[in-house]
């Protein structure tokens, strides 16, 4: 099928041949498996049945270890010999984690799947996956791509990737801006693009066709790329589509001086002459005690992710509300969405407004009392969950719609196309948390391609049906920035979202279909436009 225009939409819910510059993924000579000489380093992965190469924890990046901590990542260091990549590199070390097996300061590494015939001219589109986790953790590594290129019948590249989180990734200070990078952490997501720029031709992939696709936190993060240098152009990507936007409060680096300092205390460095030196002299162990959550000033209580990207007026000049309301940022087709229960496996159990205030003072901070009382007022006391206090399900709307949903729907108002994903498993109707947060990744990769233990590893047998759905949309998407350039049976087309009709796509087992936005939640989502840069959004 020949390419389609350019599509832009919204969601409330994609053997090297020899040559003297690359030695080929495989050939029939080589039956242990598939090799790529990326410069740096040679790699050998492994051969697929399904007609692909996989290839698993390729390094990216330098380790960001001693001086290299809260610093921008480095080019990898050259390397002698084969170097093997059959295996998962290890994770970044998260908030309150310990050192979790597979876990490593050491970590920026990235996995790709790629057809097994495809040649440096193949030029095949790129699927670029940036995983979530609150900016805390990587809650969605590893994950499987190869169903995804399958669905393709092998004519797509997949890349997911690691980057650091946490005080390794977004620690801020005056301390860090003078003698490191702030938002490291983002850094490291720029980082592995410009690698794709530089590598993915010889996996057979377009680096002029690099599409983003990322959930919660990568979502998020899509919407930073977008706005990138106040929207400067580039040529990192072509297309983004963000699965549940996260925006959290984003707080000035003079407004963090308070987290770089407990930081600090807490690794023993505190007090020194010059706490960074000492904290880049600490070993991981150390540090990754001090890696605990806390409360913002004048809080008690910890908020829900103690760490994420700051304003550094240079990368990220501005919060996204204000760069998205003056049309600072990249225009590419584009496609945000949420789920229907965003909030409810974030929030406390909140038994009466009290305690929704409370909560929501205690991860946006700047909120008044006069504010949080508007708030109640707007999420009054609902139908009940089950297993649930009174005031829980308020309390998740008001935390999922200012948080996710309305950030989606702000984005797709200046730039892109809404959907909305509405499956209510038998699991999640047990649980009282509805259809909560990003909860059709698993359906997108399908079954047994998100590992046991990520925070969406469970697979639903019950909505077996909307995989292939949810593929088409996605790949489609990646392919020819279109969703609906390729459809299965049970999908329905996907408009262009207009503000004028506010449309979005309704992802349901055996009925999707299309819903206008309730003009209710409309109203709610100005109110927190309202509030976004008192929020710091």
């Amino acid at each position: 099928m020949s390419p389609r225009r350019p599509f832009v939409a919204g969601a409330t819910i994609a053997l090297l041949r020899l040559s003297s510059l690359l030695t080929a993924l495989a050939s029939p000579s080589n039956t242990t498996g598939p090799i790529v000489d990326l410069g740096y380093s040679v790699y050998q992965g492994s051969a697929q049945s399904n007609g692909q190469n996989q290839f698993l924890g390729i390094r990216f990046a330098a380790p960001p270890l001693g001086d290299l901590r809260f610093r921008k990542p480095h080019p990898p260091l050259n390397t002698s010999g084969i170097q093997p990549a059959t295996e998962f590199g290890p994770i970044c070390l998260g908030v309150a984690q310990g050192l979790a097996e597979g876990s490593s300061e050491d970590c920026l590494f990235l996995n790709v799947w790629a057809p097994s015939n495809a040649t440096t001219e193949s030029k095949l589109p790129v699927l670029f996956f940036i995983q979530g986790g609150g900016y805390c953790d990587n809650s969605n590594a590893n994950y499987n791509g190869s169903e995804l290129v399958q669905f393709t019948g092998n004519q797509m590249v997949f890349v997911n990737f690691n980057y650091r989180v946490g005080p390794f990734g977004f620690l801020a200070s005056e301390k860090v801006r003078k003698n490191g990078d702030l938002n490291a952490g983002f850094l490291d997501e720029r980082f592995a693009l410009e690698w794709l720029q530089q590598h993915i031709s010889k996996f057979g992939g377009d680096p002029n066709h690099v599409v983003l696709i990322g959930d919660s936190a990568g979502a998020g993060s899509i919407a930073l790329h977008l706005t990138a240098f106040g929207g400067a152009p580039t040529n990192l990507f072509v297309g983004a589509f963000g699965i549940s936007p996260y925006f959290p409060t984003q707080l000035r680096v003079s407004e963090l001086e308070f987290q770089f300092d407990i930081f600090a205390a807490r690794a023993g460095c505190n007090g020194t002459s010059d706490p960074l030196t000492c904290l880049r002299q600490q070993n991981t162990i150390t540090l990754q005690n001090a890696n605990q959550n806390m409360p913002y000033p004048g809080r008690v209580n910890n908020s829900v992710f103690a760490y994420s990207p700051t304003i550094d007026d240079d990368l990220i000049p501005d919060f996204l509300y204000r760069l998205l309301e003056e049309g600072k940022f990249i225009k590419v087709p584009s496609i945000f969405g949420d789920d229907t229960n965003e909030g409810t496996i974030f929030v406390t159990n909140a038994s009466s407004p009290a305690d929704v205030a409370a909560f929501m003072q205690d991860n946006y901070p700047q909120l008044t009392d006069n504010d949080t009382a508007k708030i109640n007022a707007l999420y009054p006391k609902e139908p009940p969950f089950a297993e649930h206090a009174a005031f829980f399900p308020s309390l998740a709307a008001a935390y999922g719609e200012t948080t996710f949903i309305c950030p989606g729907i702000e984005l797709v108002s200046v730039i892109s196309q809404h959907t909305k994903y509405n499956v209510l498993t038998p699991a999640e109707i047990e649980s009282g948390l509805g259809v909560s947060h990003v909860s059709e990744i698993t359906n997108v990769f399908g079954p047994g391609n998100t590992p046991a233990g990520s925070s969406t590893s469970t697979f639903d047998f019950n909505d077996i049906s909307l995989t292939p759905i949810l593929q088409a949309y996605y790949t489609s998407f990646v392919r020819f920035l279109d969703p609906n350039a390729l459809t299965v049976n049970g999908s329905v087309f996907w408009p262009e979202f207009s503000p004028k009709t506010n449309q979005r796509l309704l992802l349901q087992v055996n009925a999707t279909t299309l819903e206008t936005i309730p003009s209710s939640q409309l109203a709610r989502c100005q109110f927190w436009k309202g509030l976004a840069i008192q929020l710091e959004q």
